[in-house]
């Protein structure tokens, strides 16, 4: 997918979405808690699909704030305290397209581990056994983020 610059970023904060335009008309409008459980980076997604970290507990999460990160991506800070993911255009342009698919997988994903989107349910759940960069689980606060 080529680089896709979008033409606009607005934060909705009394909604808790983001509302991202690209160019040719395609508007997206993502919900906080969608973009902070999908989040790109380690902590959530870890080094491949098969660490992937099922986040619960998100359904009233909110965005403090967007800083852009050079002209390619921007950096999305939720209240929980979340800062670490990159957006890149095309990821924020994949989950506006496949948004209703990765709600749905989310969905199911957290009945089938007997969590909850309600806040005060466990925060993390790994869907990994060990902790997925060669930390074997321990935190150490090695250089890739993800808090192992």
């Amino acid at each position: 997918m080529k680089n896709l610059v979008p033409e606009s970023i607005k934060v909705l904060r009394a909604e808790k979405r983001l509302v991202i335009a690209f160019p040719g008309g395609t508007e997206y409008s993502l919900p906080a808690e969608l973009l902070r459980v999908e989040s790109p980076s380690a902590e959530v997604q870890g080094h491949s699909p098969d660490q992937k970290t099922l986040v619960s507990g998100r359904r009233d999460v909110a965005i403090v704030g967007v800083e852009p990160v050079g002209n390619y991506a921007v950096r999305i800070l939720f209240d929980d305290g979340h800062d670490s993911g990159l957006y890149s255009w095309d990821y924020l342009h994949a989950m506006g397209r496949d948004q209703d698919t990765l709600w749905a997988n989310y969905l199911r994903d957290l009945e089938q581990a007997g969590l909850s989107r309600e806040p005060g349910s466990e925060p993390l759940l790994p869907m990994f056994e060990s902790g997925g960069c060669g930390s074997s689980g321990k935190k150490s606060g090695g250089g890739c983020g993800c808090g192992h």
